[in-house]
């Protein structure tokens, strides 16, 4: 994906970041912005109606894409965009190194994933490889891609039709349940309130058909999400 400026020369790579994040946006772009000048944030998005609109609007070369947010997550933003937007790519930002939600966001069409742990210059590399044609991993995430689509299968969650039922922060949330964690804990760790994670332990229990946390537990201990 190469084209030039008015001055001739190549242009950089323009990126379009989502996260539910403000503060985080905010450093990803200070880090991008010191770390190589071949790669733009042009635009940014906080959830997944932002995201569709401004990925219309700004047709960007890269998308940096979050996991995890409240309305659906890149997997939404991925649904409802790849088919109108054919050549923008998609490279998975995320906190989350869960095999499920790797394999999740690369079957939807995402050509990478990357974990927040990589710093600006290694993130800028990741941009330009992937506008490049390349795919792109965390090098511990690159084996759930390989083992998942190597042997027709992903990870042992992903394609069990109740576990699909599922959003991605659904499943957060419903594996530290079964690790024994504490409402206020969950939500400390996942960065949300004690209110949202209630929502969501009752949104999962809906579609689980289960009755209390200790069913969910042996349910998602069963399913090995723990």
């Amino acid at each position: 994906m190469t084209s030039t400026n008015d001055e001739g020369g190549p242009r950089p790579v323009r990126v379009y970041l989502v996260d539910d994040h403000a503060l985080f946006r905010t450093g990803v772009r200070a880090e991008l912005a010191g770390a190589d000048d071949r790669v733009e944030v042009i635009g940014e998005a906080g959830s997944v109606a932002e995201a569709v609109a401004g990925i219309g609007h700004f047709a960007p070369d890269v998308v940096l894409l979050d996991v995890h947010m409240p309305d659906g997550g890149g997997a939404e933003v991925l649904r409802r965009v790849r088919e109108s937007h054919p050549d923008v790519v998609f490279l998975a930002l995320s906190v989350s190194d869960a095999a499920e939600d790797v394999i999740t966001v690369i079957r939807g069409g995402a050509r990478g994933y990357v974990t927040k742990t990589i710093s600006g210059h290694e993130l800028a590399e990741a941009i330009l490889r992937v506008a490049g044609g390349d795919p792109v991993f965390s090098p511990r995430l690159a084996g759930f891609v390989l083992d998942a689509f190597s042997r027709g299968t992903s990870a042992e969650s992903v394609g069990d039709p109740e576990l699909d039922l599922l959003t991605p922060r659904e499943r957060d949330v419903l594996r530290l349940l079964a690790r024994g964690y504490a409402y206020k804990e969950i939500a400390s760790e996942l960065f949300i309130s004690v209110k949202t994670v209630e929502t969501h332990v009752s949104s999962v229990l809906r579609k689980t058909q289960l009755s209390n946390r200790y069913e969910l537990s042996r349910w998602a201990t069963d399913r090995r999400l723990v």
